[in-house]
């Protein structure tokens, strides 16, 4: 089943929110960002697994990128990331689907201890960024629309192409 939700999407038109300020809405889709840099093709199949038991998912194409924070002095491990659309069976406030997420990553056995002084290079297992949001507005179907994350905008060059790759893929 292919989505049309997000055909019409321009996303330089769309509305900006700080998370903070939509705790308690309730959202019916969302447009996550994965990332991977220890153990990649182990630890996204996991997470994908636990995403579709919320609902139905389509994936962006697996990017693997470099770190940006990488130097030539401190070289770290490759990232891939991959974008995926979440359409939920049954919606739920952004504070829960944070903690959800949170919990996934915990699964895959993300930690979120300090950077240590020893080891400046960070594993990170699995990380889920939530770049859009559709809100669920039962008052008025008409109203239900997408709202950007303020505090991942502008999008990063991989998140930017899976998000494309996902609006060209007909959803």
């Amino acid at each position: 089943m292919t989505h049309r939700a997000l055909a019409d999407l321009n996303l330089e038109d769309l509305k900006q929110c700080a998370p903070e300020q939509l705790q308690t809405h309730s959202v019916s889709a969302a447009l996550l960002a994965l990332g991977s840099n220890y153990q990649a093709e182990k630890y996204l199949p996991r997470a994908r697994e636990q995403l579709a038991a919320l609902g139905e998912i389509q994936l962006s194409t697996a990017f693997q990128n470099p770190d940006f924070t990488a130097t030539p002095e401190l070289p770290k491990p490759d990232y891939t990331n991959q974008c995926v659309y979440l359409t939920l069976t049954s919606a739920m406030t952004l504070q829960q689907l944070q903690q959800t997420f949170k919990k996934i990553e915990s699964d895959c056995g993300r930690q979120r201890c300090s950077e240590s002084i020893k080891n400046p290079i960070k594993i990170v297992t699995m990380d889920i960024d939530i770049l859009l949001i559709k809100l669920d507005d039962k008052e008025n179907s008409l109203s239900k629309k997408w709202i950007i994350m303020a505090d991942r905008y502008p999008f990063k060059a991989h998140e930017r192409a899976g998000i494309e790759e996902l609006l060209l893929s007909g959803l």
